[in-house]
């Protein structure tokens, strides 16, 4: 019996050296989502996704507060379902991704926040505009093995003025108030995976 014990606690130690410590964690774009939501015609929401983004994130995740954050979106990759509206998004009134083609965010920052979630505050650059933002994280979940991956997983949201970001196109309504709504609610659920260590040894 005492072996059997012994045993099972080698095991439990050894799987979570495994887990506690820091490492790289690639996002899965497959199983992952950033989305955003807008008001329009002052009346309902309108949702879209931007279908193509890469990044890490750096730490561990039984020390979430020593995180680094690293992710880019490709602007151009906007889709609210509607294909029209999706290439005025692109153009010059609102992204212009030919000039801006790119959206990042880089942490500076992991404090705690309300209710166990996470504050990250970083650089969000959009519309080759820099502002700082927070984003109130729940997360990261534990990590689990599947196959010969190691997942984890977080979500995220935050809520900024398109404005400040110099998309300030707009078209007023006879009815009164305007087309577009200023404040625009970005909604992240991300699924990690952890990065093999031969993945970050320099190559010859």
């Amino acid at each position: 019996m005492k072996r059997t014990l012994l045993s099972i606690a080698i095991v439990l130690l050894a799987t979570s050296a495994v887990f506690a410590e820091t490492a790289t964690w690639n996002i899965d774009p497959a199983h992952s989502t950033i989305g955003f939501s807008v008001r329009h015609m002052m009346v309902s929401n309108v949702r879209g996704t931007f279908d193509k983004f890469s990044g890490t994130i750096t730490g561990d995740p039984a020390d979430p507060k020593n995180a680094k954050v690293d992710v880019t979106i490709a602007a151009d990759s906007i889709n609210t379902r509607n294909g029209s509206r999706d290439e005025h998004l692109k153009s010059a009134d609102f992204f212009d991704t030919a000039k801006f083609p790119t959206i990042t965010f880089v942490s500076k920052r992991v404090e705690a926040g309300g209710n166990g979630k996470l504050r990250v505050t970083g650089d969000f650059t959009m519309h080759g505009v820099t502002k700082e933002v927070v984003l109130d994280v729940e997360g990261p979940t534990a990590p689990v093995e599947v196959g010969p991956s190691i997942r984890s997983g977080a979500s995220a949201t935050t809520k900024v003025s398109r404005k400040e970001f110099g998309l300030a196109w707009n078209r007023a309504m006879e009815a009164g108030g305007v087309t577009v709504g200023d404040d625009v609610t970005i909604t992240i659920d991300l699924e990690l995976v952890k990065q093999k260590a031969e993945e970050t040894k320099p190559t010859s």
